[in-house]
């Protein structure tokens, strides 16, 4: 055997071994781009070989322009302001507001330890009334929430309202791309309510939840339901109307060819109107939970309910040296939170669509 079939036998396998890696690098860069790390595929390329230079041009344009840019942006924002003065002092620039970020950390681990040792010493009172025969007593704790908690509280308020918006607007957007009476019966309600403010919806919501939860231990505090629902009325459009347009835009031949199979209904939207409409939904779904998201907030601080946007409001009720930080540390956490909701969404969209769209 001569030594040129055994070089070529190893060129060979090299190379295959640089296409299942290209190939892996390729299917998890859908999943980059779906969490918004989609400069990590040119990386991976780089160092696996494949045409080094294109790929730092392209490391550059995914990951060298946006650093670049927000660095521009951190150096103007601690340039101008200092030089804006308000009745609290100078706008407080990006070491500021990364201090009082720090700070607010640091004070979520005090509470949580100060919750950890009241839970604690309501455990060993129990214990030792149990001992003698007594009935355990219930406290709960009354601290004031972490800034953690707020986050956490004011998440699970818009995944609720945008799960109730969901289940009320993907039937009624089926309905109305379906049947043309829907759709011109439901058309004349989603033109007049669409544009109402949360700021309206809040006061009619407020007075009938207090009017119909009059229940003292229910599973929801009236808060609660009353920023949830706030939530629902005004996320619902974008997924109703984005529904009935997909679904009215599938194509009539497949329609037809539903009739000579003679579908029944149930039959005809799970096997042929949801997968063809799905990436329109989903489109409807993402605007929908972006929407709720500052929705909440505006009904938190106008409502005086737990959240974010009563964190924010507090704040600038407080007046202390350190709040426009604080608020600052808020505006960015809000705006951090929805780019991940929405990143939420796209990845739904990705496992049960095909598309483009990002």
């Amino acid at each position: 055997m001569s030594t040129a079939e055994p070089d070529f036998q190893a060129d060979a396998a090299r190379e295959a071994r640089r296409e299942r890696r290209f190939t892996r690098i390729n299917a998890a860069d859908k999943w980059f781009q779906v969490i918004g790390v989609s400069w990590l595929t040119p990386i991976l390329k780089a160092i696996a070989g494949d045409n080094p230079k294109a790929q730092v041009s392209e490391i550059w344009r995914l990951l060298g322009v946006p650093l670049l840019a927000i660095a521009g942006f951190l150096t103007l924002w601690a340039a101008l302001a200092p030089t804006v003065q308000t009745s609290l002092g100078a706008i407080p620039g990006p070491a500021q507001v990364w201090e009082e970020a720090v700070n607010l950390h640091e004070d979520a681990q005090n509470k949580a330890a100060s919750r950890e040792r009241f839970e604690e010493q309501v455990a060993k009172l129990n214990e030792r009334r149990a001992q003698q025969g007594q009935e355990p007593i219930v406290r709960a704790y009354t601290g004031a929430p972490s800034y953690y908690q707020q986050i956490w509280t004011s998440i699970k308020t818009v995944f609720f309202g945008f799960l109730i918006a969901s289940v009320v607007a993907i039937p009624l957007g089926i309905m109305a791309g379906l049947s043309p009476t829907a759709n011109a019966a439901l058309n004349p309600i989603i033109q007049i309510f669409k544009p109402v403010s949360p700021l309206a919806w809040l006061p009619i919501v407020t007075m009938v939840v207090s009017a119909v939860y009059v229940t003292q231990d229910g599973w929801f505090a009236k808060s609660f339901l009353t920023s949830a629902i706030t939530v629902t009325l005004c996320s619902l459009w974008p997924t109703l109307i984005n529904t009935a347009l997909g679904v009215s835009s599938i194509d009539k031949d497949l329609v037809n060819v539903s009739k000579v199979l003679k579908m029944n209904t149930y039959t005809k939207i799970t096997k042929l109107v949801l997968p063809s409409a799905l990436p329109l939904i989903f489109t409807g779904l993402r605007l929908s939970l972006g929407v709720g998201w500052m929705v909440l907030i505006a009904a938190e601080m106008l409502a005086q309910n737990p959240g974010l946007g009563k964190f924010v409001w507090d704040e600038f009720q407080n007046g202390s040296s350190s709040s426009l930080a604080k608020i600052m540390v808020a505006v960015l956490t809000i705006g951090i939170i929805g780019f991940m909701l929405d990143r939420v969404m796209y990845a739904l969209q990705s496992l049960f669509t095909f598309t483009n769209n990002r």
